[in-house]
């Protein structure tokens, strides 16, 4: 007998963002059939339908503290009716879900299919403290920013609610989530392809100016993807200027771009972080290249003869771009925060130096240049973490596990959700 197709229906309102291998995988499973739902964007995976939805935001401006609630209606909204469309136009009704909650984009699926198992992408849990708001000493808390942060919660208290199982890459974003949902919250991350990013003792890197490094210049590598204060661009700025003291050979390459904003407040108006950056580098601004986003052939070579890596992050979600780092076998001098310590034992298979201390990241930099042989031990270790614990197949092969647990589960009437009539 043959064996019955599973409908599987991803959601991210940024296709593919953290399902990518995921959907791949799934995709090329002939008993899968499997559809996506996103914002109009380019996107497309071989094998899967693609559906795309489109906000219809309301007139007038809701009270502060509801503005996140509002968008997130909005995405739960438009999800809705585009199940309905999914049905109609691809005879689509889905055994299980694999979503990101984090815009809004569930609200509305368990009232439209009911009965169909939904996993959530558990990425983030806002918190007034503890978390990325109000890091910074110098930041002094107001009751309308902490009422802000409480309500924009409002979305994930739903989503949490609603979902019958949950997913975080790390274990410091799941305790980020409330008590009573962690039980149904499992720890797995995305993976991180180990083949792709490898070390390469011949690997070069051509700078805009035309002018090619390999691992035996002294560079240091920097990657934030808005260039963000969140992610430590003014303490890099700043450690820089010293670095540049001590080692005239070094060169720094920061990858990242300044038309957008992910994570962080606008730049004061009429400027941008990286101008504000700049303004920081004196006269060593002459060394630091700005190469913006990269091909992604261009981003492992530059991860391949960097002699040290620097990463830095308020606590909040942990970049890929650290473990791939890691998976290159470059040394990372990284920010004394979780989830970086998560990841990142002192001495072990990577340094670690304070958020807010630039002479602390320099110093270790630093350290990292001034005995590079010592440092391979290091650098093998970062490598070895990557491939026990974060290696792309290991983490594929839970995330598919998870997905037969919930088909085949007793606790769900998997293939039997209904698409609600909805006039």
């Amino acid at each position: 007998m043959r064996e019955a197709m599973r409908n599987i229906l991803f959601i991210h309102q940024n296709m593919p963002g953290q399902f990518l291998h995921l959907a791949r995988a799934l995709a090329a499973d002939r008993k899968n059939r499997v559809a996506f739902l996103t914002r109009p964007c380019p996107a497309r995976l071989a094998g899967v339908i693609k559906t795309e939805y489109k906000i219809r935001i309301p007139q007038g401006r809701p009270h502060p503290c509801l503005q996140s609630l509002a968008s997130g209606i909005a995405h739960g909204e438009a999800v809705a009716y585009a199940l309905l469309t999914l049905q109609k136009q691809h005879d689509y009704i889905p055994d299980a879900i694999y979503a990101h909650p984090g815009w809004g984009e569930t609200l509305y699926v368990k009232d439209i299919l009911p009965r169909v198992p939904l996993i959530h992408y558990c990425e983030f849990f806002y918190h007034g403290f503890g978390a990325d708001t109000f890091f910074r000493p110098s930041e002094e808390a107001s009751i309308a920013e902490l009422m802000k942060i409480r309500t924009k919660n409002a979305v994930n208290m739903i989503s949490l609610a609603a979902c019958d199982l949950g997913v975080a890459p790390t274990n410091w974003q799941r305790r980020l989530h409330p008590e009573v949902y962690r039980p149904k919250i499992r720890v797995i991350h995305d993976g991180i392809d180990a083949e792709e990013l490898r070390p390469d003792p011949n690997a070069r890197f051509v700078l805009p100016d035309g002018v090619a490094l390999g691992r035996e210049d002294e560079v240091v590598t920097y990657v934030n993807r808005s260039l963000e204060p969140c992610r430590g661009l003014y303490t890099f700025a700043d450690a820089v200027l010293l670095i540049a003291k001590e080692r005239p050979k070094c060169q720094f390459v920061v990858v990242g771009a300044e038309d957008g904003r992910y994570y962080g407040p606008h730049p004061p108006k009429g400027t941008t972080y990286k101008e504000l950056a700049t303004a920081r580098l004196g006269n060593a601004k002459d060394r630091v290249h700005f190469v913006g986003r990269l091909p992604r052939a261009q981003f492992v070579s530059l991860l391949q003869i960097s002699s040290a890596h620097i990463y830095l992050s308020s606590p909040f979600v942990l970049s890929w771009s650290m473990l791939e780092a890691m998976a290159v076998g470059c040394l990372v001098v990284g920010s004394n925060t979780p989830p970086v310590t998560e990841v990142i034992v002192d001495g072990r298979n990577g340094l670690l130096a304070d958020f807010f201390s630039p002479e602390e990241v320099a110093e270790r930099v630093i350290e990292a240049l001034s005995d590079r042989e010592r440092m391979d031990q290091i650098r093998q270790a970062a490598r070895a973490t990557v491939l026990e614990r974060y290696l792309l197949a290991d983490c594929l092969s839970k995330q598919l596990r998870l997905i037969d647990e919930v088909l085949s589960g007793s606790q769900f009437a998997a293939g039997a959700g209904q698409i609600a009539a909805v006039s």
